[in-house]
């Protein structure tokens, strides 16, 4: 059966507006009243209700939003590293002919580690890189490439923004990261955790002519 405008009840009016914009409408300007005897009380909460709704809405699209304007493909990958469960979710972009290290990723300044979203690191044990110590947790990865060979790789609280936002307050340590030639030139930029046969784990970013990498162990 055909539902009817004016019986939905709840939250809907008469007319099959939702009764927040109704209220809005009805008391926002009193008919019987002039121009400067409007219902200020009233239109306030209207008004704060309706900027309420707006907001909700744009937090929920905002996210798609993102995902439609991906510039690159997107990838997680995990390995179980002596007993931790360690995965990095990141983009993947491509080289496209372009000069990477010293060109689209400048020597000297922070790069998101990938592509659009911030790369994230997510741990259900400590990481022990070097002397640095990574609590389990969720965390963001950036790379500071040097241009006299080799880079730091950046842990850094805060997550769930775009790639190009950084704090550098919110960093939890930098670590050294070894460079070495590929053999093959990477078209498409690679993370990889792989489980070493002495125990520990093998950290590695990929990409064009270039591999960075750090050794890790599992903590307790």
């Amino acid at each position: 059966m055909a539902e009817k405008i004016g019986e939905r009840g709840g939250d809907w009016g008469l007319m099959g507006r939702p009764n927040w914009l109704d209220n809005a409408l009805s008391c926002a300007i009193d008919p019987g009243n002039s121009f400067n005897n409007w219902n200020i009380e009233c239109t306030m909460k209207n008004l704060i209700r309706t900027f309420g709704v707006i907001t909700a809405a744009f937090a929920i699209a905002l996210p798609a939003l993102a995902q439609e304007h991906r510039a690159s493909p997107h990838e997680t990958v995990s390995a179980n590293v002596d007993g931790a469960k360690v995965s990095i979710t990141y983009g993947r972009p491509y080289k496209k002919d372009r000069k990477i290290w010293g060109g689209l990723v400048p020597y000297g300044k922070v790069w998101r580690t990938g592509a659009d979203e911030a790369t994230t690191l997510k741990t259900d044990k400590p990481l022990v890189f070097g002397s640095t110590t990574v609590p389990a947790g969720t965390y963001t990865l950036y790379t500071l490439p040097e241009e006299g060979g080799g880079a730091k790789l950046i842990i850094n609280k805060k997550t769930g923004q775009w790639g190009t936002v950084y704090d550098e307050k919110e960093d939890l340590a930098r670590v050294d990261l070894k460079k070495d030639a590929l053999s093959a030139p990477a078209d498409q930029f690679t993370i990889t955790i792989s489980p070493s046969s002495t125990g520990g784990g093998v950290l590695k970013l990929a990409w064009d002519n270039a591999a960075y990498s750090i050794p890790f162990t599992v903590g307790k």
